[in-house]
C-alpha cells in the first residue's frame, strides 16, 4: 500500500468512525438489537499497548461527548478536535509499541496531519464560535 493510499484510508476511517459512534448512541428503535462489544475486549487485555489504547479510546469518547449547540459547523469542529486528538494518541501508541515500519510511518503522517487539522479547527472556532 503506497503512502497516498494509506493516508486516504486513514482519512476515510477517521471520517466514518464518528458517524458509527453517533449511530451507536442513538436511542434504540423497536426491533433493534443491543450491540455487544465484549468480544472486542478479549485477548491481549494485559498488554501495555492494550491498556494505552483503552485509555486513548476512553479519553477520545469522553471528549467527543460535547453539548450540541444546534450549529452544525460549531458542533463538527468541537467534536472533531477530540476525535483527531484520539487519532494522534493512537498513532503515538503505535510508535511506542508497534513493530511494522509501514504502520509506524503512517502513524507519523497521521500525527502531522491531525495536529494541523486540530490547529485549523481551534482557529476556526476562535473566529466563528460565539
Amino acid at each position: 500500500m503506497n503512502r497516498t493510499t494509506r493516508a486516504a484510508f486513514a482519512v476515510a476511517v477517521l471520517t466514518l468512525v464518528p458517524a458509527f459512534a453517533l449511530a451507536q448512541n442513538m436511542p434504540m428503535q423497536p426491533g433493534d438489537m443491543p450491540m455487544d462489544h465484549s468480544a472486542h475486549m478479549s485477548g491481549g487485555a494485559t498488554a501495555p499497548s492494550t491498556k494505552a489504547f483503552e485509555g486513548a479510546n476512553a479519553r477520545m469518547h469522553e471528549g467527543m461527548a460535547i453539548p450540541f449547540s444546534g450549529n452544525a459547523d460549531v458542533d463538527f469542529a468541537r467534536g472533531m478536535i477530540p476525535h483527531h486528538q484520539g487519532a494522534i494518541d493512537m498513532a503515538r501508541i503505535e510508535l511506542q509499541y508497534g513493530k511494522d515500519p509501514e504502520l509506524k510511518k503512517l502513524a507519523e503522517e497521521i500525527i502531522k496531519a491531525q495536529e494541523s487539522e486540530i490547529a485549523f479547527l481551534k482557529a476556526w472556532l476562535a473566529k466563528n464560535a460565539k
